[in-house]
């Protein structure tokens, strides 16, 4: 049987929509009622058996914190694919990110090793990679923790978790995406790109990262995971776009207007310190931080070439996922149109 953690999110709502459809046995963990409606939605938009493959699912109310509940979910599992995770580049986050991205990655390699599972398949990011003070970035590229956010510092260390489990015999592999483009989650994480071009503004945010559509990365964790590949890492990234492409390319697909240009990073440097104050003397979550202000005057450019000579495959483009999630959103959301 296979185990998805983070199931209730972008990545792994798609990976148990992939899983079903092959007729996998699966198992995934859940927190709330609320966040397996979200499952429902994302199930919803591929097909008309969409209900009887989400009844498919066996889940599991855990979390990856709590080593007893999270115990009960590895009964019987050959396979994990982990994807919990806690998003969020605000400092003040920084110890609940060390609780939930390395503490709980350590719970789950830990419970791997001890119940003899096959494979883990672990999902990090491009911020786990080296320094954006690099041009070009791939899995070789030095560490380097300059303007690093406390996300991308809890998924490194979190990386070395599952590294760590690997020398004691557990065979894993690491995917490194991008910002994942995908539907079904407007309003946090990549889907505010959707929300933001919806509303027509005439500006974007400088600056520009790496993309790859949820597809891919689902498809790309499913060849891993059955192939003979274990112990390596792999940088999953499409296209190298700036912010103002993609915000373009969505507002095109949604018939709207796009913007032309991009806010100055002198507005940007006004804007960090003006949240930090509203941050401090309000108790708000940071929504720019300095490091991530200082991030958007540098641009990597990340390469996949690693993972597609070894799977021998090629990524499917952008376009589709793109005029995908935006119809999807022009449904949901027809008010904004």
């Amino acid at each position: 049987m296979v185990l998805v953690t983070g199931g209730t999110g972008l990545i792994g709502s798609h990976l148990l929509h992939d899983l079903t459809k092959d007729g996998r046995k699966v198992r995934a963990i859940y927190r709330t009622e609320t966040s397996k409606e979200k499952v429902k939605k994302v199930f919803s938009y591929y097909g008309e058996d969409a209900n009887a493959r989400y009844n498919c699912i066996e889940w599991v109310n855990a979390d990856i914190c709590d080593i007893p509940s999270l115990e009960k979910a590895f009964v019987q599992i050959d396979q994990v694919f982990h994807c919990a995770a806690l998003i969020s580049f605000d400092p003040g986050q920084y110890q609940k990110l060390l609780k939930v991205n390395v503490e709980g990655t350590n719970n789950v390699v830990n419970l791997c090793l001890k119940k003899y599972v096959k494979k883990l398949c672990y999902v990090s990011s491009i911020a786990a990679l080296g320094s954006s003070l690099e041009s070009t970035v791939d899995e070789n590229t030095t560490w380097s923790d300059v303007n690093a956010s406390v996300y991308g510092l809890t998924k490194r260390s979190a990386e070395l978790a599952v590294w760590r489990a690997s020398q004691e015999g557990l065979p894993m592999t690491i995917v490194n995406p991008g910002v994942v483009l995908g539907p079904g989650f407007w309003k946090s994480g990549s889907g505010t790109f959707f929300y933001y071009a919806a509303k027509g503004k005439n500006k974007a945010l400088p600056g520009g990262t790496g993309f790859i559509s949820v597809h891919d990365v689902t498809r790309v964790m499913l060849q891993l995971m059955e192939s003979d590949i274990i112990n390596e890492r792999f940088v999953l990234v499409d296209e190298n776009l700036s912010f103002l492409e993609t915000i373009q390319r969505i507002a095109k697909n949604m018939g709207v207007t796009a913007p032309k240009k991009t806010f100055s990073h002198t507005t940007i440097e006004i804007w960090w310190r003006l949240d930090w104050i509203r941050a401090n003397l309000f108790g708000k979550r940071r929504r720019l931080t300095k490091n991530t202000a200082r991030s958007l005057k540098n641009r990597s450019h990340y390469i996949s070439e690693k993972i597609k000579a070894q799977l021998q495959i090629e990524f499917k483009g952008l376009d589709s996922i793109i005029a995908f999630s935006s119809a999807r959103f022009k449904e949901e959301y027809p008010a904004l149109f």
